[in-house]
């Protein structure tokens, strides 16, 4: 569950909650629904490693969770795995490219 705020400095903020414990953290209006599919994320992680049964403690399934999502992370980042930020350089070369050649078409016509 979630709630969204504002604090007396005007920044605002969402409650959540991860293994049933509240934060509280700041969070535009923009990165709200890309906090809550991380939340999410995080959650299931956690929940998975409190349910193996293998670690015990909130901040210890909080820190073995942490250290997969990094690891996930740095996978994707190091070839191992789908590298969005090349992907989405490569698609920004191709676009490129393309309204180029276009450019060059449209002089023709």
């Amino acid at each position: 569950m979630s709630a969204d705020q504002k604090r007396a400095d005007g920044v605002k903020t969402l409650d959540i909650t991860l293994l049933g414990r509240s934060y509280r953290v700041a969070c535009s209006d923009e990165e709200r629904d890309a906090l809550l599919k991380a939340v999410a994320y995080l959650e299931g992680k956690m929940n998975d490693i409190k349910d193996s049964g293998k670690v015990a403690g909130t901040e210890r399934i909080a820190v073995m969770a942490a250290l997969n999502v990094a690891h996930e992370l740095l996978s994707m980042r190091l070839g191992e795995g789908f590298d969005m930020g090349e992907a989405k350089r490569r698609i920004s070369s191709i676009e490129a490219k393309l309204e180029a050649a276009l450019a060059k078409q449209e002089k023709l016509f």
